[in-house]
């Protein structure tokens, strides 16, 4: 009885997230509720005071929302997208998985995918739209590469995967880096053929009603441009031991040197860099780990209801579904949900603990959790990144939604072929 309610339960918070209801609000009272049916509403309150106390992930975390931040305010991000948008206006219908490829690169640096969308959106969007590209692959183009951000090692998922797994973050980037990138260069070139298929990879200048001003180009200052790639090329230099000095640093570390390369490079006021950075720590803890705080909670009650318990035994008498569930369960969830976090630390934190059990890395588990929630939310209409495309290019975001969609279930399964089945 207590597993059909808790059933009950899981199917009325994906519906409520479906509406886009507040998504800590109904994961910490959905999880709380199952607490409580279950004779435990103190497991609610102890899961909540539990993950408020791990600080393995705070520091890395904040520290790169801060960095983030901060390039925003010295709008080096500006420079280093305009730089890389310069080389892809001669390349015709290329400028499509072009497009893609650079968003995907951009995203290790701005991790937050509708930052990420409107920061590359507002300038290549416009781009490809006024070389002829339709606006709906134009904003398509763009979102299919906001999953970029799991190539940083300090990405609050990819945190997460290392505290679970018990390996360096640089060891998770470092395992799933290669099937990570050819999900990028599916969804790339998959949305060049289904452009060039329906004969909108040129041609399409009924559109240019949509199209601003994309000739006063920003002055580009090399240096700038620079800056958002510092913190990630010491932290590769450091742990490829290439220069031994390095390798002490710590993402957080790397994270504070690129802010001070970032003053030193803009002389932007340190007050207001200052101010800025712990803006983003803020926003961090609000929003990420807030994310991650009521995800916890959820799968406390689902634990004490016996949810848990009762999945981790089917997937122990029949790995297969280990297997299968970690790569589309996240990805599902990220299309019903417009979020591929909430269902990937979810499912993380649940399941990839007992990976050993069914006979899987623990860190190739929660790598496919990861991408494929984030897969699942990139051909999402209810994604805030998508819609953020979809009004850049002037489009519904169904029509968004539905451009990236065979691209990223082929990624999903052949990202599960790598990781799980190698």
């Amino acid at each position: 009885m207590l597993l059909i309610l808790g059933g009950i339960i899981v199917v009325v918070t994906i519906y409520l997230l479906i509406r886009q209801v507040e998504t800590r609000m109904v994961l910490f009272c959905s999880g709380l509720i199952m607490a409580t049916i279950a004779g435990n509403p103190m497991a609610g309150f102890d899961a909540f005071s539990h993950a408020m106390k791990e600080n393995k992930l705070f520091e890395s975390i904040i520290a790169v929302m801060g960095f983030a931040m901060v390039m925003k305010v010295t709008e080096c991000d500006k420079h280093l997208i305009h730089l890389l948008a310069k080389g892809l206006k001669r390349v015709g219908p290329l400028l499509i998985p072009g497009a893609t490829i650079v968003t995907l690169f951009i995203n290790t640096s701005i991790t937050s995918s509708a930052g990420c969308s409107a920061a590359v959106g507002s300038i290549l969007i416009p781009l490809m739209i006024s070389a002829g590209i339709h606006p709906a692959i134009a904003g398509a183009a763009i979102y299919a590469g906001t999953y970029g951000a799991m190539f940083n090692p300090g990405y609050a998922q990819v945190a997460i995967i290392s505290d679970v797994s018990q390996q360096s973050p640089m060891d998770i980037v470092a395992n799933h880096f290669m099937p990570l990138l050819a999900c990028g260069l599916i969804g790339a070139f998959s949305l060049l053929f289904f452009a060039y298929l329906r004969k909108e990879d040129k041609g399409c200048s009924i559109f240019d009603k949509n199209v601003e001003n994309v000739n006063e180009e920003l002055k580009i200052n090399l240096m700038r441009a620079i800056v958002p790639i510092i913190p990630l090329v010491i932290l590769i230099l450091g742990s490829t031991n290439m220069v031994p000095a390095f390798k002490p640093l710590g993402i957080s570390h790397a994270m504070i040197i690129g802010v001070f390369c970032a003053f030193v490079v803009t002389r932007v006021s340190p007050a207001k860099i200052s101010k800025e950075f712990w803006q983003g720590v803020g926003n961090s803890f609000g929003h990420v780990f807030g994310i991650i705080i009521c995800s916890l909670v959820f799968v406390g009650g689902m634990n004490e209801i016996g949810l848990i318990k009762a999945l981790t035994n089917a997937m122990i008498f029949n790995p297969a579904i280990a297997k299968i569930s970690s790569a589309f369960g996240p990805f599902i969830l990220g299309i019903m949900c417009g979020s591929g976090d909430a269902s990937a630390v979810a499912f993380n934190k649940a399941v990839t603990v007992d990976a050993a059990q069914f006979g899987l890395s623990a860190m190739n588990m929660g790598s496919m959790a990861a991408i494929g929630g984030a897969l699942g939310r990139t051909m999402s209409p209810i994604a805030g990144g998508l819609i953020i495309c979809a009004t850049l290019a002037g489009v519904s975001p169904m029509e968004v939604a539905k451009r990236n969609a065979p691209g990223m279930v082929i990624a999903c399964i052949i990202c599960m072929l790598l990781l799980l089945y190698r």
